[in-house]
């Protein structure tokens, strides 16, 4: 297939080479002269493509998102096909697929997961739309995913994709939460002389065995105690999106939002709090707290 692909980024850049690879004509958009891109405006990209267009978007969630379909409903012709891979919020995509429908331009949404190691593994893909559109993009999506029977799913309608991609990475903040918790215990206890080597262990034989845990192992072997690395994690606002969306239909999350939580605190949103904590126990206990 031909395909427009818009942001040439980490990830973007990586799935049109993987696109290429495959066989795929991709005309490549990106506001950086030194992207590699092979058109400088989207109305150039669209000239480039043949009818009926596909554009994949993949650029950062929100106002960058939101500009770049608008102004590619205005360029695109009924018909044509807009895929937003970014992570956008999945309540979002309602409000693009009805503005683009109004147009005639078909709209999905696809959650991708692969980092920057999909290039070669291939993308975990969640698709949001029509079983239509969802046959229609099948030779990109195949390309894109592993080389295996899995990484492929049409989540649901248009949203679906992104909500599923919101709950993968929720998940994975509680993962990676867990073996951040487990390696600090074994830090701190006599018991255990190496927890990088025990965590390393775990690769083979393990219920908890990984990717996760695999790409921790590779880093182990740099920097067995990880001190290079600053104690600090932020949050891209997906698994912020769950926790919402599970207190609305009445699902607890406790592992997701304390995983949040964590990260939040990391970054300093908690000293306030814990300096109104230790200023009450000074006052009522004379408890006098040492950094």
């Amino acid at each position: 297939m031909q395909i427009g692909m818009i942001g040439l980024g980490r990830m973007g850049g990586n799935m049109a080479k993987r696109l290429v690879a495959g066989g795929h004509q991709v005309v490549g958009y990106d506001m950086s002269p030194e992207s590699g891109r092979d058109v400088d405006s989207l109305e150039a990209l669209v000239a480039a493509l043949d009818a009926p267009r596909v554009v994949w978007v993949m650029v950062p969630a929100g106002k960058p998102t939101d500009d770049t379909i608008t102004r590619l409903g205005e360029l695109l012709e009924a018909g044509d096909m807009i895929v937003d891979g970014g992570n956008t919020r999945y309540v979002d995509d309602a409000r693009h697929a009805e503005e683009l429908g109004k147009l005639g331009i078909r709209f999905m949404d696809c959650g991708v997961s692969g980092g920057v190691w999909g290039i070669d593994r291939g993308y975990a893909l969640m698709v949001g739309g029509s079983k239509e559109d969802f046959e229609f993009m099948r030779p990109i999506y195949e390309t894109l995913k592993p080389n295996d029977d899995y990484g492929l799913v049409l989540a649901g309608p248009v949203g679906g994709g992104h909500f599923a991609k919101m709950v993968h990475n929720g998940i994975e903040y509680g993962m990676m939460q867990a073996f951040g918790e487990g390696f600090a215990t074994m830090v701190r206890s006599e018991l255990v002389d190496d927890p990088a080597a025990v965590m390393t262990s775990w690769k083979s034989g393990s219920v908890v065995g990984s990717w996760l845990l695999d790409l921790l192992a590779n880093a182990f072997k740099d920097d067995p105690t990880l001190e290079s690395m600053p104690p600090v994690a932020n949050e891209s606002g997906e698994a912020k999106w769950m926790i919402e969306a599970a207190l609305e239909l009445g699902v607890p999350t406790p592992a997701t939002a304390a995983a949040l939580y964590a990260r939040q605190t990391s970054r300093g949103g908690g000293d306030d709090t814990l300096r109104v904590v230790s200023t009450m126990r000074a006052q009522f206990g004379g408890h006098v707290t040492k950094a």
